[in-house]
């Protein structure tokens, strides 16, 4: 035994030093046990772009109660840590700081602009390890990873050249997602659709043969200078004499075609649509069937470029208020229609997306789609939590697209791929071709989420197979993420997985929701209702936020975060601390050697022990599930109701006794049971429960590595919990009847019980020294023979009915009133059991023990409604 606790708890003095401590003793490394069964998660890899949120700390603080659990429970665990580039993200930021110094990208060249990327890499990331240090994570960093690393980057290597040489990469014009303020092509899933004001421009194009005009609607006036086309339906009767004529495209002066094609909806408009190949992507697919020009008239930082004519340099904004200005001069803007339409923006920097004709790298997805959704049908699935999850992946996987890879980008993994300086020649490989002086390497970087589709084998060591890590702790067991990049990263490291390694690269997938407000809004720069996990770590504690983290809600749902929660949450520890503390000042001369609980043992003493392994049980089975925050209840209410508020009570009638064997027994459980306490809680809590358990009687070095509390069928004690269930509600009935009729504790009353079961009778007058501690009786009866008195308030309870004549204090009619609310109350609780035993499929189908149950509770509820009622009816005479 150590010093005791201090007198406050303080979550500052608790956590200082703690976790450099535990660094020093390597204990979150794999214990290297041949033997132990391995469990391993990688970690999410965060952004190297700045300070960790809310949300990264309820997915980190997730993981590390799965790992902490597992490695006390013997398993060989290993939860790798690492960051990823996070390429437009990180380069967006690092440009902005230049911009800031009044240069760009470009006055520095590519490399000295990378080794400014490397040097914010190296800031942020030491940030994000000082953040994951407060919060407690149990992380090996011998094996920490990043997305540039060379191991990794000869994996992305590796995967790119053999899928083209699979035929499964390859390059082509296209129309792609642009974003213009980065300068670089998006996939569709990093576009955000937002509904924003805008308008349908109606204007007409005149026949080039005189005899006419066409009316067409576009919201994009400005591409209107790249339309090569308009389009009818070839069955549209209206227009069938104009197929094969030309129009004149206004502001230009240039002749091009009306052709027939199906993909005009004849209900839409007028049913005449402009065709711009080179600004949409369906004018591309129609360009393509009838061989038309591809006209692009942007450059990629959104301005006009030469074939826009006089607008020429002008924002494409601008070139559209100007465009519609002339349009209406020379009379062809016929009117503006106002409304409200889905525009996409950048994920990343928030500009409005271009579509836009560009020769990128494309990953060809339906063969490694189809195998994605294959295997969810094999033993070798995914398994989600919550399963609704898995419909939501496979829904995806059918309706996937060519995925666009390469970006413009300087900070990320360069394309293997070369381009002959003389010849044009491709060339695809590991390395650059022997004479690289002829070569040229192509300029993009790969989309970052092609680096982090590896990341679950990547970092174990593949390509390389033989590998220990690869061969020991892959596939991993666990991916815990947000359900927000099911798409973006999700998906594609299982198809990823399944292509390279012919494994899932993990078990099961824990989704969880996003944090929100109080108010259930997304926290968010603009609303300014962000929060900082680390200044809520300073106010409260690691301890308290993790509490927090893991109970707010179930797998699959929100999170609404409120500094009321974080109140309860601190205080649920602070009664941990109190209650350890008195349990530490009654047991100061004990040693680990002086725990034995095989001695003779009260009913509170079999009963604590009865909860504790029901506890055990439930706990165990509900992190099983990922159902952490019902865990959490079952040791919230274990620790608060059963723990500190009736057994540390109901143990001062031994330890304030003179010394006994049934004391040091008492002594015995009460550090025994705080211990367990404490083994369950560390995966949550873990600063805090270590400062304790280290104050107590044990054998090892840290509670990190201690074993993790296992059932004792020997504990079981249905005897014991029936009994104390009873004196529970005994006591706190007469608490609550003192309560109505301002009786305080200290004045004593007359108590008489009303046994109604031999059993419960006999446990009663057995344990009276219990109720004669909690409810100080001056008088007290316990038999079946009580006679009701006719002045006494009353409680019916299981087995029992207590009356507390109270003559003088008692008004009858209120009395009538209360007990009236009370059978209310209990034919409340028949209605629904009966309900439910009436359900012919509820009784049929649940298990055997679980209808047991209820046809308990129909006959406890019938019981007690009964007396409650005769209770009623003998006041009523009165």
């Amino acid at each position: 035994m150590t010093e005791n606790l201090s007198t406050k708890y303080n979550p500052n003095e608790v956590e200082a030093g703690r976790y450099q401590n535990w660094l020093d003793q390597e204990l979150f490394k794999p214990n290297g046990n041949p033997e132990a069964k391995p469990y391993s998660i990688v970690i999410p890899p965060p952004n190297v772009t700045g300070k960790l949120h809310l949300g990264h700390a309820w997915d980190t603080t997730l993981q590390d109660m799965l790992i902490r659990q597992k490695r006390m429970q013997g398993y060989d665990t290993l939860w790798l840590p690492g960051m990823d580039h996070a390429g437009i993200a990180t380069q967006a930021k690092v440009e902005e700081k230049l911009r800031e110094e009044g240069i760009s990208r470009y006055d520095l060249g590519r490399e000295k602009f990378i080794d400014q990327v490397w040097a914010w890499k190296g800031e942020y990331a030491d940030h994000i390890k000082e953040q994951w240090a407060k919060m407690g994570l149990s992380l090996d960093y011998s094996r920490e990873r990043f997305t540039l690393d060379d191991g990794l980057s000869e994996a992305v290597r590796k995967v790119f050249v053999t899928l083209y040489e699979k035929d499964l990469i390859y390059r082509g014009e296209y129309i792609i997602n642009w974003d213009p303020k980065a300068r670089t092509a998006l996939s569709d899933i990093e576009v955000i659709h937002k509904d924003v004001e805008g308008a349908f421009y109606h204007l007409t194009y005149p026949l080039a043969d005189g005899t006419g005009e066409v009316e067409i609607a576009t919201t994009r006036p400005e591409t209107m200078l790249g339309d090569t086309a308009v389009a009818v339906h070839p069955e549209d009767a209206r227009y069938a004499h104009l197929i094969g004529k030309k129009v004149i495209l206004p502001l230009v002066d240039k002749e091009i075609p009306v052709i027939a094609d199906e993909y005009v909806d004849m209900e839409f408009g007028t049913g005449v649509v402009k065709i711009t190949p080179a600004h949409d992507p369906n004018d591309f697919e129609v360009g393509n069937r009838h061989d038309l020009p591809r006209v692009n008239v942007m450059n990629d930082d959104g301005t006009m470029n030469d074939l826009a004519g006089k607008y020429a340099g002008m924002d494409r904004f601008a070139a559209r208020k100007m465009i519609v200005k002339d349009l209406e001069e020379i009379g062809r803007l016929l009117k503006i229609e106002k409304m409200t339409h889905s525009v996409g923006h950048s994920e990343r920097t928030g500009v409005v997306v271009e579509p836009r004709l560009s020769t990128q790298w494309f990953v060809r997805m339906a063969p490694l789609a189809q195998k994605a959704i294959d295997n969810q049908q094999t033993d070798n699935a995914v398994e989600f939590f919550p399963p609704r999850f898995d419909q939501t992946f496979l829904r995806w996987m059918e309706n996937v697209h060519d995925w666009v890879i390469s970006r413009q980008l300087w900070w990320g993994h360069r394309i293997p791929a070369w381009y002959h300086k003389t010849t044009g020649e491709l060339y695809v490989g590991m390395e650059a071709p022997a004479d690289s002086e002829n070569w040229e390497q192509d300029p993009d970087v790969l989309d970052t989420w092609f680096s982090s589709a590896l990341w679950p084998f990547s970092t174990m060591g593949w390509p390389d197979e033989s590998a220990p890590d690869y061969q020991h702790y892959f596939p991993t067991n666990t991916l815990v993420t947000g359900y927000d990049i099911i798409f973006f990263w999700v998906s594609r490291m299982i198809f990823q997985s399944l292509e390279f390694t012919g494994e899932r690269p993990f078990n099961n997938v824990l989704i969880h929701g996003l944090i929100r407000d109080e108010q259930g809004r997304k926290m968010s720069k603009s609303l300014g209702n962000g929060i900082d996990p680390m200044d809520v770590i300073d106010k409260y504690g690691a301890d308290a936020l993790r509490w927090f983290l893991s109970n707010g809600s179930a797998p699959g749902q929100d999170l609404r975060f409120s500094y009321e929660k974080m109140d309860a949450a601190w205080n649920f520890i602070n009664k941990i601390w109190n209650a350890s503390r008195f349990v530490l000042m009654n047991v100061e001369d004990m040693s680990a050697a002086d725990i034995d609980i095989t001695g003779e043992k009260s009913v509170a003493d079999r009963w604590i022990l009865s909860r504790l392994n029901e506890t055990v049980a439930k706990v165990t089975e509900l992190f099983d599930r990922f159902e952490f925050g019902e865990a959490g209840r079952q040791l919230y209410n274990f620790i608060w109701d059963d723990f500190c508020d009736w057994y540390i009570e109901m143990s001062k009638e031994t330890l304030y006794g003179d010394a006994s064997p049934a004391q040091a027994t008492n002594k015995s459980i009460l550090v025994y049971t705080l211990d367990q306490i404490l083994r369950l809680l560390h995966p949550i809590m873990p600063f805090v429960t270590e400062e304790i358990w280290s104050k107590l009687p044990h054998v090892g070095t840290s509670l990190v590595v201690a074993e993790y509390p296992v059932v004792h069928p020997e504990f079981a004690d249905q005897t014991a919990e029936k009994g104390m269930a009873s004196l529970i509600e005994l006591i706190r009935a007469v608490r609550n009847i003192r309560s109505e009729v301002n009786t305080p504790l200290s004045k004593p009353i007359t108590l008489l019980i009303q046994t109604s079961d031999e059993v419960i009778d006999r446990f009663l007058i057995e344990n009276q020294s219990y109720i004669e501690r909690f409810c100080n009786p001056q008088e007290l009866v316990i038999s079946p023979e009580v006679k009701a008195p006719d002045l006494a308030m009353s409680a019916v309870l299981t087995g029992a009915t207590i009356y507390l004549p109270l003559a003088g204090l008692i008004d009858i009619k209120a009395e009538i009133t209360r007990l009236e609310k009370e059978l209310t109350k209990w034919q409340k609780e028949v209605d629904r059991v009966q309900g439910k035993l009436a359900n012919e499929r509820f009784v049929a189908n649940a298990p055997a023990e679980l209808v047991d149950q209820e046809r308990a509770k129909e006959k406890d509820y019938l019981e007690k409604h009964k007396a409650v009622a005769e209770r009623i009816e003998q006041l009523q005479s009165i």
